[in-house]
Protein backbone atom coordinates (compact mmCIF):
# COMPACT_ATOMS: atom_id res chain seq x y z
CA UNK A 1 0.00 0.00 0.00
CA UNK A 2 1.28 3.24 -0.90
CA UNK A 3 1.59 6.15 1.26
CA UNK A 4 -0.76 8.30 0.05
CA UNK A 5 -3.79 5.26 0.85
CA UNK A 6 -2.32 5.92 4.22
CA UNK A 7 -2.73 3.15 7.24
CA UNK A 8 -6.17 2.38 7.86
CA UNK A 9 -7.64 4.04 4.81
CA UNK A 10 -9.44 2.08 1.78
CA UNK A 11 -6.81 2.03 -1.05
CA UNK A 12 -9.94 1.93 -3.80
CA UNK A 13 -12.09 4.93 -1.98
CA UNK A 14 -9.09 6.87 -2.09
CA UNK A 15 -8.49 6.00 -5.90
CA UNK A 16 -11.98 6.63 -6.57
CA UNK A 17 -11.83 10.34 -4.73
CA UNK A 18 -8.58 11.26 -6.59
CA UNK A 19 -10.23 9.91 -9.59
CA UNK A 20 -13.21 11.91 -9.20
CA UNK A 21 -11.97 14.69 -7.53
CA UNK A 22 -9.26 14.99 -10.68
CA UNK A 23 -12.62 14.98 -13.43
CA UNK A 24 -14.16 18.03 -11.89
CA UNK A 25 -10.24 19.50 -11.96
CA UNK A 26 -9.99 18.48 -15.78
CA UNK A 27 -13.71 19.67 -16.56
CA UNK A 28 -12.66 23.15 -15.14
CA UNK A 29 -9.69 23.53 -17.43
CA UNK A 30 -6.46 21.86 -15.55
CA UNK A 31 -4.56 18.80 -17.70
CA UNK A 32 -5.90 15.72 -17.60
CA UNK A 33 -2.39 14.38 -15.89
CA UNK A 34 -1.74 17.41 -13.45
CA UNK A 35 -5.23 17.26 -12.11
CA UNK A 36 -4.92 13.46 -11.14
CA UNK A 37 -1.30 14.35 -9.69
CA UNK A 38 -2.65 17.35 -7.77
CA UNK A 39 -5.81 15.42 -6.28
CA UNK A 40 -3.47 11.98 -5.53
CA UNK A 41 -1.09 14.49 -3.60
CA UNK A 42 -4.32 16.57 -2.19
CA UNK A 43 -5.38 13.01 -0.56
CA UNK A 44 -2.38 11.63 0.53
CA UNK A 45 -1.86 12.16 4.33
CA UNK A 46 1.54 13.75 4.28
CA UNK A 47 1.09 16.10 0.97
CA UNK A 48 3.78 14.32 -0.11
CA UNK A 49 4.60 11.83 -2.33
CA UNK A 50 7.44 10.91 -4.80
CA UNK A 51 7.42 10.82 -8.95
CA UNK A 52 8.11 6.94 -7.70
CA UNK A 53 5.08 6.61 -5.10
CA UNK A 54 2.43 8.85 -7.69
CA UNK A 55 3.32 6.63 -10.57
CA UNK A 56 2.52 3.61 -8.51
CA UNK A 57 -0.70 4.63 -7.45
CA UNK A 58 -1.66 6.62 -10.92
CA UNK A 59 -0.32 3.80 -12.74
CA UNK A 60 1.21 6.47 -15.34
CA UNK A 61 4.59 7.16 -16.83
CA UNK A 62 7.54 9.22 -15.00
CA UNK A 63 7.19 11.18 -17.93
CA UNK A 64 3.91 12.10 -17.09
CA UNK A 65 4.78 12.55 -13.54
CA UNK A 66 7.64 14.77 -14.62
CA UNK A 67 5.29 16.87 -16.76
CA UNK A 68 1.92 17.24 -14.16
CA UNK A 69 4.45 17.99 -11.90
CA UNK A 70 5.75 20.71 -14.14
CA UNK A 71 2.98 22.44 -14.84
CA UNK A 72 1.79 22.31 -11.13
CA UNK A 73 4.77 23.72 -10.33
CA UNK A 74 4.26 26.69 -12.66
CA UNK A 75 0.87 27.21 -11.57
CA UNK A 76 2.12 27.28 -7.79
CA UNK A 77 -0.24 24.52 -6.92
CA UNK A 78 2.50 22.05 -5.78
CA UNK A 79 6.96 22.43 -4.59
CA UNK A 80 9.45 20.65 -5.05
CA UNK A 81 11.57 19.61 -3.28
CA UNK A 82 14.67 16.72 -2.45
CA UNK A 83 14.28 14.50 0.12
CA UNK A 84 16.93 14.04 2.76
CA UNK A 85 19.97 12.01 2.13
CA UNK A 86 18.60 11.28 -0.85
CA UNK A 87 18.86 12.83 -5.04
CA UNK A 88 15.32 11.94 -5.08
CA UNK A 89 12.54 14.57 -5.84
CA UNK A 90 8.94 14.48 -3.83
CA UNK A 91 6.89 17.14 -4.33
CA UNK A 92 4.64 18.90 -1.97
CA UNK A 93 1.00 20.19 -1.76
CA UNK A 94 0.41 22.92 0.19
CA UNK A 95 -3.05 23.47 2.79
CA UNK A 96 -2.84 26.74 1.40
CA UNK A 97 -2.39 26.09 -2.64
CA UNK A 98 -5.29 27.55 -3.73
CA UNK A 99 -4.81 30.88 -1.86
CA UNK A 100 -0.79 30.96 -3.62
CA UNK A 101 -2.22 30.10 -7.11
CA UNK A 102 -5.14 32.73 -6.93
CA UNK A 103 -2.61 35.19 -5.36
CA UNK A 104 0.27 34.23 -8.20
CA UNK A 105 -2.77 35.38 -10.62
CA UNK A 106 -2.36 39.04 -9.79
CA UNK A 107 1.15 39.13 -12.07
CA UNK A 108 -0.74 37.48 -14.99
CA UNK A 109 -3.57 39.96 -14.40
CA UNK A 110 -1.10 43.20 -14.28
CA UNK A 111 0.01 42.31 -17.64
CA UNK A 112 -3.33 41.85 -19.05
CA UNK A 113 -4.28 45.21 -17.58
CA UNK A 114 -1.28 46.64 -19.53
CA UNK A 115 -2.09 45.13 -22.96
CA UNK A 116 -5.52 46.54 -22.66
CA UNK A 117 -4.28 50.05 -21.33
CA UNK A 118 -2.34 50.02 -25.08
CA UNK A 119 -5.19 48.39 -27.08
CA UNK A 120 -7.43 51.41 -25.98
CA UNK A 121 -4.45 53.71 -26.45
CA UNK A 122 -4.05 52.24 -29.98
CA UNK A 123 -7.72 51.65 -30.87
CA UNK A 124 -8.78 55.00 -29.79
CA UNK A 125 -11.38 55.26 -26.37
CA UNK A 126 -14.28 56.59 -28.29
CA UNK A 127 -14.18 53.47 -31.13
CA UNK A 128 -16.37 50.52 -30.31
CA UNK A 129 -13.37 47.99 -30.25
CA UNK A 130 -11.97 50.96 -27.66
CA UNK A 131 -15.01 51.05 -25.20
CA UNK A 132 -14.71 47.48 -25.29
CA UNK A 133 -11.41 46.97 -24.45
CA UNK A 134 -11.98 49.83 -21.49
CA UNK A 135 -14.49 47.93 -19.69
CA UNK A 136 -12.60 45.06 -20.24
CA UNK A 137 -9.91 46.64 -18.67
CA UNK A 138 -12.27 47.96 -15.61
CA UNK A 139 -13.55 44.31 -15.49
CA UNK A 140 -10.06 43.18 -14.56
CA UNK A 141 -9.25 46.23 -12.12
CA UNK A 142 -12.12 45.62 -10.08
CA UNK A 143 -11.76 41.74 -10.42
CA UNK A 144 -7.90 42.70 -9.16
CA UNK A 145 -8.82 44.41 -6.06
CA UNK A 146 -11.60 41.81 -5.20
CA UNK A 147 -9.54 38.97 -4.69
CA UNK A 148 -6.85 41.26 -2.65
CA UNK A 149 -10.27 42.29 -0.42
CA UNK A 150 -11.15 38.54 -0.86
CA UNK A 151 -7.88 37.36 0.50
CA UNK A 152 -7.74 39.11 3.41
CA UNK A 153 -10.72 38.03 4.56
CA UNK A 154 -9.65 34.31 3.63
CA UNK A 155 -6.51 34.83 5.88
CA UNK A 156 -8.18 36.34 8.86
CA UNK A 157 -11.43 33.44 8.53
CA UNK A 158 -8.64 30.44 7.64
CA UNK A 159 -6.72 32.20 11.04
CA UNK A 160 -9.87 32.10 12.98
CA UNK A 161 -10.77 28.33 11.44
CA UNK A 162 -7.71 26.53 11.39
CA UNK A 163 -5.45 28.14 13.56
CA UNK A 164 -1.91 29.87 12.88
CA UNK A 165 -0.65 28.14 9.47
Amino acid sequence: MTESAGAGRDAESVSKFVESFAAQLVEAGMQRMAARVFAALLASDKGVLTSAELGEQLQISPAAVSGAVRYLAQTHMVSREREPGSRRERYRVHGDQWYEALTNREAVLKRWESALREGVSSLGADTPAGRRLAETLAFFEFIEDEIAAMMERWRVHREQTFGQG
